[in-house]
């Protein structure tokens, strides 16, 4: 049931503005499935699918915005349904990555049941970066409405607000449900340095050596009902996506876990593969600010890498998403 790929195709985040830009290709938003915007019950987002989409395998895309719209439109063309789920700054979530309430995707889920384009045996969640911590995180809390799990460069556990610069210094929860916190690992602030550049790589590394602490916020990625896809860079310099992944197959080979588990990664790729294969970005670099001083940080890989990993996964996650449909 379970398979694990190391991808060599030779020759070839966490900051959200950086990511809307990346993903964003003109005219391609409204282009054969326009999103149906949705603000009831409870929740903001946009519904992707045709006339004629009825019953039907569909993917909650976490954190929305342009990479959810675009993801939105692909999945919609292909005859699939699909939200586009944003969850900061709306009403009834956090305007920041903390304390950030698992009811919110509930009610989310609850409104998809109903919608005849859906079916409601087959709703899976999608996301990169801290956006796939989030939907493996949904998907193990809600196992009797989340049916499977499509996580680029993930992580293995949840963590704490403490990890963007941005957030609130007192330490908190991301994600909490029933009022309670979702168990994370306890970190401090990332700190600056006297150059204009920071390494990111080496402070995710030092908190996940803490294995007492990762035992506890680990993702019980066991309790989720349905298959799961990772994809992850084996070049990522903004977290350890790929040994983050191998942390869960350790745990999917220590469970009795009955449905597909694949581990893809690639080799030349960094942190940035979750976005249109046909949009070619040269993007390297990010930017954060911490303690007032502005700095860049690395995504690794390289173009072509990224490209490369890019086209594959996309192939892969249709290929996920039409298993699903003809189970």
């Amino acid at each position: 049931m379970k398979k694990r790929s190391t991808i060599i195709i030779g020759g070839i985040v966490i900051i959200g503005v950086l990511i809307a830009t990346y993903f964003y290709v003109d005219g391609l938003l409204f282009d054969g499935v326009k999103p149906r915007p949705i603000t009831e019950n409870g929740f903001q987002a946009n519904f992707f699918a045709t006339d004629t989409t009825e019953n039907q395998p569909t993917v909650i895309l976490i954190g929305g915005g342009d990479w959810g719209d675009y993801w939105g439109q692909a999945f919609g063309r292909s005859n699939y349904a699909a939200l586009s789920l944003p969850y900061l700054g709306r009403e009834g979530v956090p305007e920041l990555i903390e304390e950030v309430p698992l009811e919110y995707f509930q009610k989310a889920i609850s409104w998809l049941k109903e919608q005849p384009e859906v079916n409601p045996d087959k709703i899976v969640v999608m996301g990169a970066s801290r956006n796939a911590e989030l939907a493996l995180v949904i998907a193990s809390y809600l196992p009797e409405s989340v049916h499977g799990v499509i996580a680029y460069s993930p992580s293995s556990v949840s963590w704490s607000n403490a990890v963007h610069p941005f957030n609130s210094y007192e330490l908190k929860p991301s994600w909490t449900y029933e009022n309670q916190a979702v168990p994370f690992i306890p970190t401090e602030k990332l700190k600056g340095s006297t150059s204009n550049t920071v390494e990111t790589l080496s402070y995710w590394k030092r908190a996940l050596s803490d294995s007492a602490a990762v035992r506890k916020a680990s993702i019980k990625v066991e309790n989720i009902q349905g298959p799961i896809l990772l994809f992850s860079g084996l070049d990522d310099e903004v977290w350890p996506a790929a040994v983050m992944s191998d942390m869960m197959e350790n745990r999917i080979d220590t469970s009795a876990f009955n449905f597909i588990f694949e581990n893809i990664q690639y080799e030349n790729a960094g942190h940035l593969i979750s976005g249109n294969p046909n949009f070619a970005s040269t993007t390297r670099y990010g930017k954060m600010t911490i303690d007032g001083k502005n700095y860049d940080y690395g995504f690794g890989g390289t173009v072509d890498g990224d490209i490369a990993a890019q086209k594959d996964a996309s192939k892969r996650v249709f290929e996920f998403l039409s298993k699903l449909r003809n189970e």
